[in-house]
């Protein structure tokens, strides 16, 4: 990991009519970091990350991402700074009527100015790349499992080669040997590729497998730090969820992370 922060978030309070979500939150990533996300229900982890990337804006605060404050950012920076990360929302988010060989195509389409051949030897290279078979290339989302829909929204994610790489609960709904593979694959990819990787999940074997930090919403706030400092944190909620019977089921343990 280099000193360069890549995301940015100061003094965030984001709300819906009356609801406040976040107040004052404040987070820093660095470049090559692989930061999990996690909070009780209705903290808003999806949210914060939406906000991030731009698709919700806060009532206060700001948010920079690879140095672009989406506040001050015109339409074509905004664009630009798009092609420089992926995201993974829930499930894939695939378009049900394209094949997944279009799916991964979108971006490159909206992005790239390049032949045919060339959108199709690309996709497939990315097909290849989250170990999906060749033939998963030409098959509709209703076509496929779960984890296999999940690999080819992380292949779309992927497709403009990205710096960061956003993702929305990406285990869930998978067993855990599917969890665990995909875990790997996430792990893998980042180090290969260079990522820094913001994730937000609810699976605690997925923090203690490949984050570096952990960021955990309280009071419209947050909490950054690794496994062993979470578990020596004495808020109600974060004890709770650090050593609770979820956590000595999936082996947390103090130095994990």
């Amino acid at each position: 990991m280099s000193g360069e922060v890549v995301i940015r978030v100061q003094g965030l309070r984001t709300q819906f009519g009356s609801q406040v979500i976040h107040d004052g939150l404040h987070i820093e990533v660095p470049k090559g970091e692989v930061v999990g996300v996690v909070g009780g229900s209705g903290t808003g982890k999806s949210v914060l990350l939406r906000t991030i990337i731009g698709l919700i804006s806060p009532r206060r605060g700001s948010v920079e991402v690879l140095g672009l404050d989406w506040k001050c950012a015109s339409s074509q920076a905004r664009r630009k700074l798009q092609s420089r990360y992926g995201v993974l929302f829930q499930d894939g988010a695939l378009f049900s009527s394209l094949t997944v060989l279009e799916n991964i195509q979108v971006p490159m389409r909206e992005h790239l100015d390049i032949s045919k051949f060339f959108l199709d030897e690309l996709a497939a290279l990315k097909v290849a790349m989250v170990g999906l078979p060749a033939e998963a290339a030409d098959k509709y989302p209703s076509e496929l499992s779960g984890g296999m829909r999940k690999r080819a929204g992380l292949a779309r994610a992927l497709a403009l080669d990205p710096e960061i790489l956003f993702l929305d609960e990406p285990t869930a709904g998978l067993d855990p040997i599917g969890a665990a593979a995909f875990d790997s694959l996430i792990s893998d990819l980042q180090k290969s590729l260079g990522l820094t990787v913001f994730m937000v999940t609810h699976d605690l074997d997925s923090l203690a497998a490949i984050c570096d930090r952990i960021a955990v919403l309280v009071e419209r706030k947050v909490r950054l730090g690794t496994m062993a400092e979470h578990m020596e944190d004495d808020h109600p909620w974060i004890h709770d969820y650090f050593h609770g019977p979820r956590a000595r089921a999936a082996g947390v343990k103090f130095g994990d992370g």
